[in-house]
């Protein structure tokens, strides 16, 4: 099959990243969206002969780690290698394909934000000044940005952080906010002398106008309300904290001061590229990545992430005088909530990634996280639409299809699929099929990974349809030829759905490719080709869930304490 629309040429080069996850706490599902999303972007790249680097990390600094790992009676950096270790194990176990998924403590991570900011610094784009801000007499600790809630100054909300309010979307500092208050301990901070260090982000106002505006590819929310920021003017952004967990900040005089958590973290994209290819004894490659103005970088993250991505990622990379590559895309998603409302650690409302584990299999979660994944609205996870999604679409379509198909073949030829000329209708059959693999992939090049999931339930819904009018149980003894090519388009069929469901559910995909006859994972050649093997063991290749048995499990889970974030709950 042809290269798919939206992909310009074969072999290209992509850096394809979702934000790293915090990890204070294990991630919930709304955080497993924009990894899974990640994920299932570089698989298509992949199966289409791309060259990519999947790459994300843990998020480790900052004072709610420093506080979290006081509250266990640890050093924070015995709270992350623990989270760290854990967090990853999730993520492999979840399939996610990553080429490296590292740390803000990684040593590549902190020598380069050191020596990316010392040159930012040498080009004339940082500068210090005092500041007035804000300190918790109780706590007696100058207060980061996430650790002030107050009033946000645009849209009013009461619960806005002191970066970012949640709600609208504007950058802020913790000055900004009406009736600011310490989340820590809800008392009225004071204001207080100390110095710091700016990055100028002003300076970069018309080049990063122009870059939004020309780039095609940012999703129209990201570019109206980047430019919507620019346009309002936009201030410099404190580089620097006061906490002591973090990277030393590089610059003459900062003696005792930390680089700001989000600064360093969105610079993780370029270390983990370095990490990964330092490791495999190609450090040159970095470059062929990092400052080949062909190469694609794609971050998949939420809404909220929006201007991180779009106006400080971008200008931090003007900044250096690299040469690195802008953001090609930012596959920003609305947010997961649910049962209608946000996840909450402190509720107990929500899932978590390791209680997920302990319900379903990984693959039931992949499925449905992407099926209803927040494309252009907010989405929310249900326990009735979860059972209904399951049920309806994945077993009762995809399932009921492959073990119809199999079971005929083992009951009826012994395992040995029949090999015969095609006739006429299972010929357009299959051709109709290849149409709708082309959509799927054109979706997927678009990154419209959730109606890219649904072309693939209607491939296998047509195949239920037109094995069903086929009938070649009853043309079974009478007209064997056309039970034969029956039975060979459909297996066709499952070849190509085990390819693309290998984008979306790997470990299903596998178990089904292995079924069909055929060792490892599903290639292309093998998927698109006449050619055939014996059917291997047939089993049902999901099962039907019922919402009552998994929300009761799930309570067990928690008051038993199977897993850490139900003792952390």
């Amino acid at each position: 099959m042809e290269l798919r629309e939206g992909l310009e040429r074969p072999g290209m080069r992509w850096i394809v990243a979702s934000a790293w996850p915090y990890i204070n706490t294990v991630p919930h599902l709304g955080t497993l969206v924009q990894v899974l999303s990640s994920d299932v972007f570089a698989r298509f790249l992949r199966k289409v002969g791309e060259e990519v680097i999947l790459v994300s990390g843990s998020d480790e600094h900052g004072t709610p780690i420093e506080i979290e790992a006081i509250r266990k009676g640890k050093s924070p950096r015995e709270l992350t290698d623990e989270m760290h270790e854990y967090v990853s194990e999730l993520f492999r176990s979840f399939g996610i394909s990553f080429d490296n998924y590292t740390r803000t403590e990684s040593e590549v991570h902190k020598e380069f934000v050191r020596e990316f900011y010392l040159k930012v610094y040498e080009n004339g784009h940082i500068f210090e000044r005092e500041i007035d801000q804000l300190y918790c007499l109780r706590d007696e600790m100058f207060l980061p940005d996430r650790f002030v809630i107050g009033r946000c100054p645009y849209c009013g909300y009461e619960r806005a952080y002191g970066d970012q309010c949640e709600r609208c979307g504007r950058l802020l500092n913790p000055t900004d906010l009406i009736e600011p208050k310490c989340s820590i301990c809800g008392s009225t901070p004071e204001m207080r002398r100390t110095r710091h260090w700016f990055f100028d982000l002003p300076k970069f106002s018309s080049e990063l106008m122009e870059y939004i505006r020309n780039n095609e590819n940012l999703p129209d929310n990201a570019r109206a309300n980047s430019l919507s920021m620019i346009e309002e003017g936009l201030r410099p952004r404190s580089l620097t904290r006061d906490n002591k967990w973090g990277i030393p900040a590089p610059f003459p005089g900062s003696e005792g001061k930390t680089i700001y958590v989000w600064m360093e973290a969105v610079l993780g994209y370029l270390s983990a590229v370095k990490e990964y290819f330092i490791k495999r004894g190609e450090s040159s490659k970095f470059d062929e990545f990092w400052r080949d103005s062909e190469t694609r970088s794609v971050y998949f993250i939420g809404k909220d992430n929006i201007p991180f991505h779009t106006i400080i990622l971008p200008a931090l990379l003007m900044s250096s005088g690299e040469g690195y590559v802008l953001p090609f895309n930012v596959a920003s998603t609305e947010f997961l909530l649910y049962e209608g409302e946000k996840f909450s650690k402190s509720l107990r409302r929500g899932i978590w990634m390791d209680e997920a584990l302990k319900l379903l299999p990984p693959d039931y979660w992949r499925f449905y996280l992407m099926y209803t994944r927040p494309e252009q609205r907010d989405s929310s996870f249900s326990w009735d639409d979860f059972e209904s999604k399951v049920n309806d679409e994945l077993n009762d379509i995809i399932g009921n299809l492959v073990h119809r198909v199999l079971s005929f073949i083992d009951s009826r030829f012994g395992g040995s699929v029949p090999m015969t000329q095609l006739d006429e209708e299972s010929s357009s059959f299959l051709e109709e099929v290849k149409r709708l693999g082309r959509s799927i992939e054109d979706n997927l090049a678009k990154m419209k990974l959730r109606e890219a999931l649904r072309g693939l339930i209607e491939m296998a819904r047509i195949g239920n349809r037109f094995f069903n009018n086929r009938e070649p149980w009853r043309d079974f003894e009478t007209n064997r030829d056309r039970t034969c090519s029956t039975v060979l388009a459909s297996y066709q069929l499952l070849k190509i759905i085990a390819y693309y469901m290998h984008i979306y559910l790997p470990f299903s995909a596998e178990r089904l490719w292995n079924m069909l006859g055929f060792d490892g994972e599903p290639d292309r050649g093998t998927a698109f080709s006449t050619d055939v093997s014996s059917v291997r063991s047939v089993e049902p290749l999901f099962r039907k869930i019922r919402k009552e048995e998994l929300i009761e499990r799930l309570k067990q889970i928690r008051e038993r304490g199977e897993v850490l974030s139900a003792r952390e709950l």
